[in-house]
């Protein structure tokens, strides 16, 4: 017992059980291992899924009808979600997404879905490395190019 016994002082007045640091120096650098625990947050990993999805081309939104409502009055004040339309589920080692998207009427919907769910896995493995064991795509509407504009040409011509 003598022989582990810590010199220091102040090392003495600590209980050998509860050090966490009173370990032997080992190599520093890049191959060195340290103990410890590295707990991601569901909204990480959400939040990877959900700017991985907006990179397909085809994709016009993420979330169903309320979400999007509520993530244009979030653009507006510049507080953008990016995990609007996305959830994770996420263990130790692995992770599962469920993604619903609003696709680009002309862009193959299968297609489109079918790269969503490889980026979306393909970003969780490499950017927070965990497995991915399952991405859901749930394409909930078709954006039609001009559904969203105000300048209908018939409504101003009846208010002049």
């Amino acid at each position: 017992m003598a022989e582990n016994a810590p010199t220091t002082p102040a090392a003495q007045n600590v209980p050998q059980a509860a050090s966490r640091v009173n370990r032997p120096l080992g190599a520093r650098g890049e191959e060195a291992h340290t103990e410890g625990k590295t707990t991601i947050a569901d909204g990480v990993v959400a939040k990877v899924a959900g700017i991985a999805a907006r990179e397909v081309n085809g994709v016009y939104a993420l979330g169903g009808g309320g979400a999007r409502a509520l993530g244009a009055i979030r653009d507006a004040i510049n507080a953008t979600d990016l995990t609007q339309g996305v959830k994770v589920e996420v263990g130790e080692s692995q992770a599962a997404a469920d993604i619903t998207i609003v696709v680009e009427y002309g862009a193959p919907i299968q297609e489109v879905a079918d790269q969503v769910r490889g980026r979306v896995a393909g970003a969780i493995s490499r950017l927070v490395g965990l497995e991915v064991v399952e991405v859901n795509v749930d394409v909930n509407d078709v954006h039609i190019p001009g559904d969203d504009d105000n300048n209908n040409s018939d409504d101003e011509k009846r208010v002049r």
